[in-house]
């Protein structure tokens, strides 16, 4: 057996810039172009719409503010899953991180994939058998670029955020100030009863916000991660809520509410090819496109990490392969190939979107956990020094508490058979943790 220290390990080489853009690259994907109908449509009017976008930042910040805290005391490669198995012990760990390598990573990756290939096809005019293998290729790509230094994969994220960024202040520079509408106080006169209501709006924007926790799978590549982390997720989510807030405002000051609710998932393209052009349109497909291939490079950094940390614990079967990393470039190979392999074919096979949307249940589940981890923590360890503090304790993680039962309670009453089978999916997994156990008792 080799030594420890000849065992290559990951490179702790992520500074603040890169942290950063993992947080706004890995939440802005095309939610905030795609979802103004949906949003106002649940709303109802144009000043809930606003109020359902900034509700749903500030519940996200609570979580982020709560999260920070739990994070800067483990700054450990596994984000979630780490912070789960420290505070309950090793199998909700197993549980969460297995919820995430099986199903909810893969799947996510390949629905945003998915829905890049469609992008592609419509942009190149294209035949749409090219859909899936735009899709799979696209990914395969980011996936190589993933297994040089971690440095290369996070320049590629700043650049990425960087561009899409740009259509945002497009957006946000143009409504502004060549708007002429009332963005408040607009009511709909048809509101869609499906879509449900104000909680349901909020639900939408929530899942637009999603997604800044897996910078946390990084902890143990960031440099100074228990500084850095918490200064990355804060100002991040703060940033995406300020964009998304302001591109709202801006498509209602330049849009009357029932074109937008006409319009659909239109609106956005609507709005720029009125205020740019023809070619509007196809500058932000374009800027959409950057948007979601950063979005797909943060999760393609970033769920493998999560594979990688429970193979080196031996929890998963054919831990020795996964947990192997690369010398030369200290990149966790294998995992990010099975993640990717995986994807790919749900991206074939299945409708990723639906996979993905059966997992969200069980995320926010051991986000509560992890919020409610919090007092836990303060309590067995109320004299430890904490290298950050949730700001506004207990009330701000209270808050975040809230904000992740609004979406479980949503989604039992949404989706029962769904959340039922995403149970089933996360019991498989005990019978392999026990295996594991068994066979590996040292390291489970």
């Amino acid at each position: 057996m080799q030594s420890a220290k000849s065992e290559p390990t990951l490179n702790r080489s992520l500074g603040f810039w890169s942290a950063l853009s993992l947080v706004v690259g890995t939440v802005i994907g095309s939610g905030i172009f795609f979802k103004q109908s949906s949003v106002l449509d649940s709303a109802g009017s144009t000043t809930n719409a606003l109020l359902a976008w900034l509700l749903g930042g500030l519940i996200t910040l609570t979580a982020g503010l709560t999260i920070a805290e739990v994070g800067a005391q483990m700054p450990h490669t596994g984000g979630l899953y780490v912070y789960m198995e420290e505070i309950y012990g090793k199998i909700w760990g197993f549980l969460s991180g297995w919820m995430q390598v099986s199903i909810y990573g893969p799947a996510i990756i390949a629905s945003i994939a998915s829905y890049l290939g469609i992008l592609l096809v419509g942009f190149f005019h294209l035949n749409n058998g090219w859909q899936a293998p735009l899709a799979i290729g696209v990914i395969a790509l980011i996936g190589i670029l993933n297994m040089f230094e971690n440095r290369w994969g996070a320049a590629f994220q700043i650049i990425t955020t960087l561009g899409k960024l740009l259509p945002i202040a497009a957006i946000i520079i143009f409504g502004l100030f060549y708007g002429d509408q009332n963005a408040f106080g607009h009511s709909l006169k048809t509101v869609s009863q499906s879509t449900g209501g104000f909680g349901v709006a909020v639900l939408a924007t929530l899942f637009a916000y999603d997604g800044w926790i897996l910078v946390a799978n990084l902890g143990g590549e960031i440099k100074e991660p228990q500084k850095i982390l918490p200064q990355a997720i804060i100002l991040g989510i703060s940033l995406v809520l300020i964009a998304y807030t302001l591109v709202s405002y801006g498509i209602l000051h330049f849009i009357p509410a029932a074109k937008i609710q006409a319009l659909g998932q239109q609106t956005t393209v609507y709005f720029a090819q009125a205020a740019f052009g023809t070619i509007g349109g196809r500058l932000l497909n374009i800027g959409v496109i950057v948007s979601m291939v950063g979005c797909l490079n943060g999760k393609i950094m970033t769920f493998p990490r999560i594979m990688y940390a429970m193979a080196e614990r031996h929890q998963l079967p054919f831990s020795k392969q996964l947990s192997y990393i690369n010398r030369k470039s200290h990149e966790p190979i294998v995992a990010t190939v099975v993640v990717l392999v995986l994807a790919s074919i749900m991206i074939g096979f299945f409708d990723p979107d639906r996979l993905s949307d059966l997992c969200i249940f069980t995320v926010y589940c051991f986000y509560v956990a992890t919020f409610i981890g919090v007092f836990l923590l303060r309590r067995r360890n109320p004299a430890k020094a904490r290298p950050f503090s949730t700001p506004g304790f207990p009330i701000t993680p209270l808050i975040a508490i809230l904000g992740a039962l609004f979406v479980i309670i949503s989604e039992i009453s949404a989706d029962l058979p769904g959340v039922l089978l995403s149970f089933v999916i996360v019991l498989i997994g005990v019978p392999i943790y026990y295996y594991q156990q068994r066979h590996y008792p040292t390291k489970n």
